[in-house]
């Protein structure tokens, strides 16, 4: 499973079903019926710190918790994680089955009934599309980019599905078969855990008779070679840029591109206010939702956010965790508000890149030792955990088995302290200029650069502010301008494939141009490995490959921190990228 960039002070890399403890009200997986005190119908608002952005959350750019969560809510798939993160399968959508094991073979049968909120069926074509997307098949881009072409742009890791060739297609274009050629790990949450870009709106936008048309296209085409790169398709580019770019919006846009096959469909979109969703009335294949409609509001001001709740002008929040704010919270206690606090799926960071100023791994090394990470460690977190501890892993969280070995081999211990004098002798006279890029809007961000900024200052470091706003950072990522960034990640809780999504040489996820062929390699053989003691082994040494290379600084695993009022009941805490969406069909008003 992917991960997701987030905009609040959190992130982890969620390697081998990571399952961190979160507070009392985490349960099991979620009901269909009303809970106590609820009735059908009715509506609820809640707050959200970033702004939608696209209704591809699978792209690069699109890549946002919040595009995620409101992609979870209007559309559906072959299963979801539930709070303890278990992967539940969803019957009522269509099943997977594995038909083998050598070679591991996953049929995947869409019932009928199941369609798009235009009427069109949800079928095969649509599994074809997001096969082709996520595959990379066609790809043919050389490592360093300089030949060949890079079709679609997804976020996650390719390589499992990579190990695929073109789907067989059966039952009248109801089922696709995926025939492995080697074991891959994460087979059950990579592929069709959401189904959601209808492959009938691409083909007519891209000059196809219909989806048919476009799925016998795919299937004419060979599959890529980045070591004879060919010259590009017209025709599959104007494809995959669609699917790159063309479901990116801030406005209500051509209802084909904002389709649902899920609970709720989006209505109105008010740019970097709010949105929207009703609920679908087709809807009968998944678990059934009780709210006729949910607003969404993009508040990133956590003080604003809570002002919100505490006035009944909104229903859930997720604000910026900090002291402060679980002391408002707590004080509205007594008014009705129930507030959830746990760790998260989730993890801070300060990733260099791998050119311009940092192209030379000493000024890299240096500014690492610049980086005050105990500091902000006991400014932004903890405040709300006084047993947090400075993160020492790129790969593992504290909660898994293999992190304090890791921690303990991996080099981290250089960068324990503070070490300016250090970093004047890496630097040897030189005064390098740094821009740090940043989402200026949070104020868990701005605290970190300001603790950075005047520690590199004191080493002879000239930082530039390159902070940008909260709706404009993340498609900044990789773009080129800037030399380090500030953010988070934060992931499902399942499987491994997010560490290639983030470290693998030209990975979606890859924004600071790291490559090394043998962490490649490991990666390779980590995304094929079922055996969880030998992932571990693997994660480790890559682990120190990527701290020895200077790739940057984990800061810390994050805190949670949810708030919802006696209006709304059905609203249970998760800590992976989903938030308290996981179970949004459970969620009633009174």
């Amino acid at each position: 499973m992917r991960f997701a960039r987030i905009s609040k002070a959190v992130g982890v890399a969620a390697i081998a079903a990571l399952a961190l403890s979160a507070c009392a009200s985490t349960s099991g997986s979620g009901s269909t019926t009303s809970a106590a005190g609820g009735k059908e119908g009715g509506s609820a608002t809640v707050v959200e710190t970033n702004g939608f952005s696209s209704f591809n959350a699978n792209t690069a750019d699109g890549n946002s918790d919040i595009n995620s969560k409101i992609s979870y809510a209007t559309h559906s798939g072959f299963n979801y994680i539930d709070n303890n993160l278990n992967v539940v399968k969803n019957e009522k959508f269509g099943k997977y089955e594995k038909v083998s094991d050598d070679p591991l073979t996953i049929k995947y049968t869409i019932n009928d009934g199941v369609k798009w909120s235009d009427g069109a069926p949800v079928d095969a074509n649509d599994l074809i599309l997001q096969w082709a997307a996520y595959s990379a098949h066609y790809n043919d881009a050389n490592a360093d980019g300089s030949a060949g072409t890079s079709y679609f742009q997804y976020a996650g890791d390719s390589t499992g599905l990579g190990l695929t060739d073109f789907p067989e297609i059966g039952d009248n274009g109801k089922s696709v078969t995926l025939k492995y050629s080697k074991p891959f790990a994460d087979w059950e949450v990579a592929f069709g855990s959401l189904v959601e870009i209808p492959a009938h709106v691409v083909a007519s936008k891209t000059g196809f008779k219909d989806a048919d048309a476009l799925t016998a296209f795919l299937k004419g085409l060979p599959k890529g070679n980045p070591e004879a790169p060919a010259a590009a398709s017209p025709e599959l580019k104007k494809v995959a840029d669609l699917w790159n770019t063309g479901f990116d919006t801030k406005t209500m846009p051509d209802p084909s591109l904002a389709l649902s096959n899920g609970a709720y469909m989006a209505k109105t979109m008010e740019p970097e206010q709010s949105m929207t969703l009703v609920k679908n009335p087709d809807y009968n294949w998944g678990p059934a939702s009780h709210l006729d409609s949910i607003t969404v509001r993009y508040i990133g001001d956590a003080s604003a956010a809570i002002s919100a709740l505490k006035n009944g002008e909104a229903d859930i929040i997720a604000p910026q965790p900090s002291a402060d704010t679980v002391s408002q919270l707590k004080a509205l206690e007594s008014q009705g508000i129930t507030v959830d606090q746990g760790a998260q799926l989730a993890y801070d960071h300060l990733d260099l890149n791998f050119s311009g100023v940092f192209a030379d791994a000493n000024v890299r090394e240096a500014f690492m030792k610049v980086v005050p990470r105990h500091d902000i460690l006991d400014k932004i977190i903890k405040p709300l955990d006084d047993k947090a501890k400075v993160l020492d892993s790129q790969i593992f969280i504290p909660q898994q088995a293999g992190y304090e070995n890791s921690a303990k081999n991996n080099g981290s211990s250089k960068y324990g302290a503070v070490d300016i004098e250090g970093a004047k002798t890496l630097l040897n006279g030189a005064t390098p200029t740094v821009r740090i890029m940043y989402n200026k809007d949070n104020p868990n961000r701005l605290d970190a650069y300001t603790l950075i900024a005047a520690n590199a200052a004191k080493a002879g470091f000239k930082l530039v502010d390159g902070g940008l706003g909260k709706s404009d950072w993340s498609k900044a990522l990789g773009n080129g301008t800037y030399d380090a960034t500030i953010f988070g990640w934060i992931s499902s809780g399942v499987g491994v494939s997010s560490v290639p999504q983030l470290f693998k040489t030209g990975a979606g996820n890859n924004f600071n141009g790291f490559s090394n062929p043998d962490a490649d390699k490991l990666m390779d053989q980590l995304v094929v490995t079922t055996d969880k003691a030998k992932q571990d082994e693997l994660n480790t040494q890559i682990d120190k490959i990527i701290w020895d290379s200077k790739y940057g600084l984990p800061l810390f695993q994050s805190v949670n921190v949810d708030a919802y009022s006696d209006k709304i009941t059905g609203v249970k805490f998760m800590s992976n990228q989903t938030g308290v969406w996981w179970n949004f069909w459970d969620w009633t008003s009174k």
